[in-house]
């Protein structure tokens, strides 16, 4: 595996004419998750989620913080190694939901991907891309044909901070986005990680969800994360709290119905509420839920419909990471 001249990992390589992926069938390691920690609000609450990953990435983000795993340059980093049948298997009989494809961009392990994603979806488990959605037109009908659910991480609004900070471009992810909206079989939510005087101005903020209500309506849930300082960006404070808020309070008055900070610990904005009667309908405590009014995918409440894949009662896996050895 050779990083090229921007640091990215090439995980293919040519064998007997052929391109092969050379991570196929090997993991940074595998862990059951909360699905909120995707974070995925709108998806099966409270289920855990059998996650895990590879090596490398095609951006090069200075502010990475699974950096260690991204930026992982050579095979032996990907100690585990299991076949797309078994890891199904293993998160089926450990009672989970999904198995998410995290800890470093899928699309660069399509092809083991989609192998696990139609192994899962034979036994009737779920399944998850974390993503930044940097992805040709091609690929991407692939990948996202074969995902129930996706986090889609928006770094930033300018093409100036994904060419300086994220050595990309920001067009294939805003196309990413529409396609999934267009597509319309895989629920997704978009992250927007703020960090301090990189991607915070009220003005690109507001632009940013100016084109999200304009091009992917109202109920797409977005959450704001907070920046803490990792990898290359170490000089940079974390993100206030009040920043979050601030960015919070611009999406809900374009009309955003679904907004959710993350990285720091508020129930209140962490929490999901109808859009009609504005009743609190899922509380959130970090990871861990609380009290529950969504029935049948409405608010129990004035019985508005509620976006997202919904069950009567919610999970109880609650905030545990549990780590496991196959």
């Amino acid at each position: 595996m050779k990083p090229d001249q921007r640091g990215f990992c090439f995980v293919r390589q040519n064998v007997g004419g052929e391109m092969v992926l050379t991570t196929y069938g090997k993991s940074s390691g595998f862990c059951i998750d909360p699905i909120e920690k995707k974070p995925l609000n709108h998806f099966l609450p409270g289920t855990p989620v059998f996650s895990f990953g590879t090596a490398g990435c095609n951006l090069g983000c200075k502010f990475c913080q699974n950096w260690d795993i991204s930026k992982a340059r050579e095979i032996e980093k990907l100690s585990a190694e299991a076949s797309p049948e078994r890891i199904a298997q293993v998160a089926h009989q450990l009672g989970c939901s999904s198995v998410a494809f995290t800890y470093n961009d899928p699309v660069i392990f399509l092809e083991y991907a989609v192998d696990v994603a139609r192994a899962c979806h034979e036994i009737g488990l779920k399944t998850v891309a974390v993503t930044a959605g940097y992805i040709m037109p091609e690929a991407r009908v692939e990948f996202f044909d074969h995902m129930d659910a996706a986090n889609v991480d928006l770094k930033a609004f300018t093409e100036a901070f994904y060419l300086k900070r994220c050595v990309g471009h920001l067009e294939p992810v805003l196309d990413t986005l529409k396609y999934l909206k267009r597509q319309g079989k895989t629920w997704f939510e978009i992250t927007n990680l703020i960090i301090p005087s990189n991607n915070d101005e009220e003005k690109e903020l507001a632009e940013m969800c100016d084109w999200i209500m304009a091009e992917l309506g109202p109920d797409v849930p977005l959450h704001f994360t907070a920046f803490h300082p990792d990898y290359k960006m170490r000089e940079l404070p974390n993100t206030p709290a009040q920043t979050l808020m601030l960015a919070r309070d611009i999406a809900m008055s374009k009309g955003l119905h679904y907004v959710y900070t993350g990285n720091i610990h508020d129930h209140a904005t962490q929490s999901t509420y109808c859009p009609n009667c504005k009743a609190m309908l899922i509380q959130r405590d970090w990871h861990q839920l609380g009290d529950y009014h969504v029935r049948d995918g409405a608010c129990t409440y004035c019985k508005t419909p509620i976006s997202g894949l919904f069950s009567n009662t919610p999970g109880t896996w609650g905030a545990r990471r549990l780590p496991v050895n196959l």
